[in-house]
């Protein structure tokens, strides 16, 4: 398999960094228009935010292919400021309550300034024995400030952002550890795929880019498939690795290869789909690994939107993703990266209408 760049690195690093939750996905939308701009004929919106570069065949009438990525990641939203100092946060998106004590997050106000706090934890010493199931209504977040004032002086307001505060680390050869790459994995294939296509001439009109709002109910996604209105769509997104004790089932596993998503709780892959994917992966050597899923991805409201879209999911798996810090194995995006680059210059008018059942 190719060996991965430096380029790359330097993109996931800059990718996972980035602070966007649902809704506030400025930084990650201003990111992928400067990187797909040099390969795209011209870069297209909806009026909810989600972003995409379009590559144009010379063909007429062309078919629309959709890279549909998102661009949210996981995070908080301050609800309150104390007279201690403290800040009360809510979620936004779907995170546990019992990881949270004792991190480090990052606050980013109206006028990009940027604070680091902890998530405040009572110490064992004055502990009475029923502070152990602490909820995320209960946290408070410490950002240094001394009482309410001074949270105001540091120009913090309720409505202000909040996600983990983690520098992106490559642990070994072949693992990361770093936020966000659910799904800053899909922002980042897809700039990386408009770049190996630059010299490809395409049968379809080719749309990469990323929704917004996904990590509170797909919300993004229906906005841009009404805008472009494609006929095809393949979604690009991480989803959960439950294999630090062993491969469990269909739970995904980091090293072994591109998710075959047969089946989750938004969308079925169609049996036409499947053998297109497996007749691909098969035909170019690609590793991959059949994946179930209890959550879901925007391909659940692109697949039924319209009158029905063909749609697969390109994923790749992580651990702890919704928390601080995921890990993830580079040979699984490496793989994803060439399922995608084979599909896009494989499919055409005929392969689409086989996919659609009429």
């Amino acid at each position: 398999m190719t060996q991965i760049r430096q380029e790359t690195i330097t993109k996931m690093k800059e990718l996972t960094e980035l602070h966007a939750v649902p809704g506030f996905e400025g930084e990650v939308r201003d990111y992928l228009k400067e990187k797909m701009t040099p390969f795209v004929d011209e870069i297209i919106g909806d009026n909810m935010g989600s972003i995409y570069g379009v590559k144009k065949s010379k063909k007429k009438n062309a078919p629309k292919v959709l890279i549909a990525a998102h661009m949210d990641e996981i995070g908080f939203m301050v609800t309150e400021m104390t007279n201690e100092g403290m800040l009360k946060f809510t979620p936004l998106g779907g995170v546990s309550s019992d990881v949270w004590l004792s991190q480090t997050l990052q606050l980013k106000t109206k006028k990009n300034d940027y604070y680091n706090g902890v998530v405040g934890s009572i110490p064992k010493h004055f502990r009475t024995g029923n502070e152990s199931g602490v909820s995320i209504d209960d946290m408070l977040l410490d950002v240094g400030a001394e009482n309410k004032k001074q949270l105001q002086d540091m120009g913090i307001n309720i409505g202000d952002t909040i996600v983990p505060r983690t520098d992106f680390e490559q642990l070994t050869e072949n693992r990361i550890l770093a936020k966000a790459w659910d799904n800053r994995y899909g922002c980042l294939v897809g700039i990386e795929l408009l770049e190996s296509l630059k010299n490809k001439e395409l049968d379809v009109d080719l749309y990469v880019g990323a929704n917004v709002q996904e990590e509170v109910g797909l919300r993004g996604a229906s906005a841009s498939v009404n805008l472009i209105k494609p006929d095809i769509a393949l979604v690009v997104d991480c989803s959960p690795a439950n294999d630090m004790k062993g491969h469990v089932g269909l739970s995904g596993a980091l090293g072994e290869g591109v998710l075959v998503r047969i089946l989750d709780r938004t969308m079925i892959l169609s049996e036409r789909m499947k053998e297109y994917l497996l007749n691909t992966i098969e035909e170019n050597e690609i590793q991959y690994q059949y994946f179930q899923s209890p959550g879901g991805t925007d391909g659940g409201e692109i697949h039924k939107a319209l009158t029905g879209i063909p749609t697969a999911v390109i994923g790749v798996c992580a651990r702890y993703i919704h928390t601080s810090k995921a890990v993830y194995d580079i040979r699984d995006y490496l793989n994803a990266k060439s399922l995608l680059e084979h599909l896009v210059l494989d499919i055409d008018f005929e392969k689409i209408e086989y996919l659609k059942y009429k």
